[in-house]
């Protein structure tokens, strides 16, 4: 490792020598395993009980997880895959919010031995975007109807905190005809709380940091010690410090196929009743579940040690959806097509769509070339307007609102909502509005004609009156050329 990242390593030293110290974390390996042993075979009245508590949009306990994950009856899992549909339409309605990453820097001093981009893969050619060059795969994405980014850098001293906030500022600044980003999400390197608060005061929506794994044992074999990554609580209290410095979003996930699905899934769990315990109810704002893909020239990943079957991935994002049924979901472009069919209705509140996941992928994709040197091979590279024209046919509304994250609907408040299931009522007009803004600017023909045709079946089952005047009269003045329309 170099000098240079060495020192910038050490103003981290005071947090860490305190995580170090700890006695114990909020992940107890040997409680997980022995919830999963207990309920190795669940009785019917277990299952269906559990089933009863999650009904009534209460977070479930570990245990009682543990009897979903362990529940084999096919009956009772079509029952959980039922009630996971039926969850996520009454917190967030029929919506789908779309959008897509943007990769700014594949340069990474870590060696994650799963990953495309771990230092010692020299067949990366390893680049950081420019302030010009990001403001090229904008003005693409921008083009193609995206409103939703998602900003993903490597952990290297090219992108210290100063980069990513300028980088923020260059997504923001960037204007194409009708459009623009209008929230541009996080996902970086575990950062301190003077860092964090700086990312805040650039307009950051969510940050993520995802565990990898929480198993401490398999965290420290794939993650090499001579790397800050190595660290396992530096990276598990992130979000505390994101939380404790102001930024009302935090995203957690896991990568599946790094070890045993069912002891991630209780992972979650206990991270998200940890968030909540210190942060008065308050946490994460979306769980994200990736499967490990095949990489250029990284073997790990052709083969994972705990690869993640498609009918288990089903049951465990119902899991999710039944055990914290009040948080956003994400189901990435990593699945196939058919996968994310299946999936999508078993509880899933946000994906992707039209993704390149090369640096500077947009801006290459226009005259047709891909990138080869990602991070991971993608499973959907359909076109936005492509899968959100497959949504409307599926019965969804596709949505590209960023309405709650500028209107301050954030943290204590989005969270009050959602486990309210007020928030559908702001979920649905806002879906419909944005809708109608991608119909007008971006849409193909054949999509223009689906998505009209959702948007005329929902406005009428839209209950409040003045909120049903509001959306009719919002629609008008899309179709006047006024943009932006939101409540």
């Amino acid at each position: 490792m170099s000098m240079r990242w060495l020192d910038g390593w050490e103003k981290y030293r005071g947090e860490l020598v305190g995580y170090d110290a700890m006695e114990r974390d909020f992940i107890d390996d040997d409680a997980i395993w022995s919830a999963l042993r207990k309920w190795e075979n669940p009785q019917i009245s277990d299952v269906r009980r559990v089933l009863d508590k999650a009904a009534t949009k209460v977070r479930l306990e570990p245990e009682e997880m543990a009897i979903l994950i362990q529940n084999l009856d096919p009956e009772l899992i079509q029952e959980m895959y039922s009630l996971a549909n039926r969850l996520k339409r009454e917190v967030y309605g029929d919506r789908i919010v779309f959008f897509a990453p943007l990769y700014i820097s594949d340069q990474c001093v870590n060696n994650c031995a799963y990953c495309g981009y771990r230092h010692s893969n020299r067949a990366i050619h390893r680049k950081t975007l420019s302030m010009e060059e990001i403001s090229f795969e904008v003005e693409t994405m921008i083009s193609e109807g995206q409103k939703r980014t998602v900003l993903v850098y490597g952990e290297s001293p090219e992108t210290d905190i100063g980069f990513i906030c300028a980088s923020v500022r260059q997504v923001y600044s960037v204007y194409k005809n009708h459009g623009e980003i209008r929230r541009a999400n996080i996902n970086c390197a575990p950062l301190s709380r003077e860092e964090l608060q700086q990312l805040k005061s650039v307009g950051i929506g969510t940050y993520q940091v995802f565990q990898e794994t929480y198993h401490h044992q398999t965290y420290r074999q794939v993650h090499p010690q001579n790397t800050i990554k190595g660290n396992y609580r530096w990276r598990l209290y992130a979000h505390d410090r994101a939380l404790e410095a102001g930024v009302d979003d935090v995203g957690i996930g896991v990568l599946f196929g790094l070890y045993d699905w069912r002891f991630e899934a209780l992972g979650l769990l206990y991270h998200t009743m940890h968030l909540e315990e210190k942060f008065n109810g308050v946490g994460p704002h979306t769980i994200s579940f990736p499967r490990i893909e095949p990489a250029l020239e990284t073997p790990f990943a052709a083969s994972p040690p705990y690869a993640v079957s498609d009918t288990d991935f089903k049951k465990l994002v119902a899991i999710l959806r039944l055990s914290i049924p009040y948080t956003g979901m994400i189901l990435t472009a990593r699945e196939k097509p058919q996968v994310r069919r299946e999936v999508l209705p078993l509880g899933i509140s946000q994906i992707d769509a039209g993704t390149r996941i090369g640096v500077g992928g947009y801006r290459k994709s226009m005259g047709n070339q891909f990138p080869d040197r990602e991070q991971f091979q993608l499973g959907d590279t359909r076109s936005l307007d492509d899968v959100i024209r497959e949504t409307c046919q599926m019965g969804d509304i596709p949505s590209l609102c960023t309405a709650c994250y500028r209107a301050g609907r954030t943290g204590e408040h989005f969270m009050g909502l959602a486990k309210s299931s007020f928030v559908r009522n702001f979920c649905i007009p806002n879906a419909i509005c944005s809708l109608k803004e991608y119909l007008l600017d971006y849409a193909s023909e054949e999509t223009r004609q689906v998505g009209e045709r959702m948007i005329q079946k929902y406005i009428p089952e839209i209950k409040d009156p003045k909120t049903r005047e509001y959306v009719i009269s919002a629609l008008a003045k899309l179709e006047n050329g006024e943009r932006d329309q939101f409540i």
